[in-house]
C-alpha cells in the first residue's frame, strides 16, 4: 500500500495530539516554491513560514509509530518526497508530498485510496480522536483531485481542527496536498494558495 496520504495525515494528527507548542520554524527563504518532479509552483502566503527539516522528520517518526498500531505489516516511506511544508501555527498549515506510483506495481489508484482512507480513520480512532469524514473531488488549476475532508473533535465535542487532503496521479507521482485549519480566514488563505498554484504541461 502506498503511504503518501497517510503520512500527510499523521503529520497533522501528531501535531494535534502530541505537541501543544508551536514547532520551531526556519526563516522563510522563498516566496514561491516550485517542484521539478511535479512541475508545480505555489506562492507561500504572507504570515506563513516553512517547517524545519528536523521537525518534519520528527513528525514523520511519530507518525510511523501511530500507524504501526493499526496497520498490518510495515508501510515504507523511503520513496516519499517532501515538497513544501509551511504553517502559520500548529493548526493552520499546508504540506505537499510526492511519491512515485506505478500502476502495474502498486495497483489500481482509486482502490488504493480507499484503503488509505480506512487506515486514516482507524489511526485517528485508535488515538481516541472522534472524527467525521467526507470524500469528494475538486478541480485545482485544471486538474481533478480526489479529496478527503476530516473534522477532528475534542473530548467535549468541540471541533478542534479540519483537514482537507487532495491527491492525484501527476507525471508518474502520487501527488498529495494536506491543508489543516481551525478558522475560516486561514482556510480561505490556504485553499486559495493551492487553487492559484500552477502546473506546467
Amino acid at each position: 500500500m502506498k503511504s503518501n496520504l497517510l503520512y500527510l495525515l499523521i503529520f497533522a494528527s501528531v501535531l494535534l495530539a502530541c505537541n501543544s507548542s508551536t514547532p520551531k520554524t526556519d526563516e522563510p527563504k522563498f516566496e514561491t516554491y516550485t517542484s521539478k518532479e511535479i512541475g508545480w509552483t505555489i506562492e507561500i502566503p504572507k504570515g506563513y513560514k516553512p517547517l524545519s527539516q528536523n521537525r518534519i522528520e520528527a513528525n514523520e517518526k511519530k507518525g510511523k509509530e501511530a500507524l504501526g498500531k493499526v496497520a498490518e505489516g510495515e508501510v515504507s516511506n523511503t520513496n516519499l518526497i517532501h515538497l513544501v511544508n509551511f504553517q502559520k501555527n500548529q493548526f493552520n498549515s499546508l504540506s505537499a508530498t510526492a511519491e512515485p506510483y506505478d500502476l502495474s506495481r502498486d495497483g489500481e489508484y482509486i482502490a488504493n485510496n480507499q484503503l488509505v482512507k480506512k487506515l486514516i480513520f482507524d489511526t485517528y480512532t485508535n488515538q481516541k480522536i472522534k472524527v467525521d469524514t467526507l470524500s469528494g473531488t475538486a478541480i485545482i488549476a485544471g486538474n481533478t483531485f480526489y479529496t478527503f475532508n476530516i473534522k477532528l473533535y475534542g473530548p467535549s465535542g468541540e471541533v478542534l481542527m479540519n483537514q482537507i487532503m487532495y491527491n492525484q496521479l501527476i507525471k508518474g507521482y502520487d501527488f498529495g496536498v494536506n491543508i489543516n485549519y481551525n478558522n475560516e480566514t486561514d482556510k480561505d488563505i490556504l485553499i486559495n494558495a493551492f487553487k492559484n498554484s500552477k502546473f506546467s504541461k
